[in-house]
C-alpha cells in the first residue's frame, strides 16, 4: 500500500499519550512515526468478543520468528487473524519487551505529575493503556504481551536484550491491513528499554484506509505461511465468507 486511496480518518497521538478506537474489517491502518524513535505499544482485541485478544506466542511461533515486519499477521488466542503487515519501512517491531510501568518511568526520569504539568506529564505505557481499556470495560488482567511498534530489541547467544535506538526515523510507517473488527488500544510512551536520559517520547499518527483489494505482492507473502492461511480461514468462517476445516 505503497500508495494509499484517499484517507478516510487520521489521529495524531502525542508522544506520552495513548488512543483507542475500533478499526474495521476490510480497513487498512497507517501507523506514521512523526519525528523518528517513537514506540507505539499496542493491543489487539475481537471487537464482538472482546476475550478474544493479540496472542504474542502463537504470533512468534507460528511464523518463526522474533520480530514482526512486512510480510507477518498478527494472531489471535482462537486461531485467528487480526491484520497482516501490508508494508513497513522500519523492518523491525518489537514483541517481546511489554510495556513501561509507572516506577520504570520514576525511576529513569523523575516525577512530573499532571497537577503541575498538564499535558507534559510523565506517562509510563501501563498506564496510558489502563486508561484506554477502562473505556471498554477492560483492565489490568486484560494486559497482555503487546507489540512495541517502532521499536528493534535484539538478543544475543546467552539472551541478552539490546534495545537499538532510533530504528524508526521521521516519516517511517508500517501499514496494519486487518481482516477483523478489531479493538486497538495504543500507547506512546517510550519503550520499557529506552536507555534516553530524557523523558521524550515520540508522536504517532494514524491514518485510515480502505482496503478495497488485497495489496497483491505483501498480501500473498504473508499467506504462504500456512498457519497464516488457516488463520485466514478460519477469520473469514467467523464472518461467514466460506466454509472449510480450520
Amino acid at each position: 500500500m505503497n500508495q494509499p486511496n484517499a484517507c478516510m480518518w487520521e489521529q495524531h497521538i502525542p508522544g506520552g499519550c495513548h488512543w483507542s478506537g475500533v478499526v474495521r474489517r476490510g480497513t487498512t491502518l497507517r501507523l506514521v512515526d512523526v519525528a523518528g524513535g517513537a514506540n507505539g505499544a499496542v493491543l489487539f482485541f475481537n471487537q464482538e468478543e472482546k476475550l478474544e485478544r493479540y496472542n504474542m506466542a502463537d504470533t512468534l511461533k507460528s511464523q518463526h520468528t522474533f520480530r514482526l515486519t512486512q510480510g507477518l499477521a498478527c494472531h489471535s488466542d482462537m486461531g485467528r487473524i487480526f491484520c497482516c503487515i501490508t508494508a513497513d519501512t522500519v523492518g523491525w517491531h518489537d514483541t517481546v519487551c511489554g510495556l513501561s510501568d509507572a516506577e520504570l518511568i520514576r525511576r529513569k526520569y523523575g516525577v512530573a505529575r499532571y497537577q503541575e504539568h498538564r499535558n507534559q506529564m510523565f506517562r509510563s505505557g501501563l498506564d496510558g493503556m489502563l486508561i484506554e481499556l477502562g473505556k471498554w470495560g477492560l483492565g489490568m488482567r486484560d494486559v497482555v504481551a503487546n507489540i512495541n511498534f517502532f521499536s528493534k530489541v535484539t538478543a544475543n547467544s546467552s539472551g541478552e536484550l539490546a534495545f537499538h535506538p532510533r530504528n524508526s526515523k521521521a516519516g517511517d510507517y508500517v501499514d496494519l491491513s486487518f481482516e477483523m473488527d478489531t479493538l486497538m488500544a495504543l500507547s506512546a510512551a517510550p519503550h520499557p528499554l529506552d536507555p534516553a536520559p530524557a523523558y521524550q517520547p515520540g508522536a504517532v499518527r494514524l491514518e485510515a484506509y480502505a482496503s478495497h483489494s488485497r495489496p497483491s505482492t505483501s498480501f500473498a507473502e504473508c499467506m504462504r505461511i500456512p498457519e497464516n492461511a488457516r488463520g485466514l480461514q478460519n477469520t473469514e468462517r467467523l464472518y461467514g465468507c466460506h466454509g472449510g476445516e480450520a
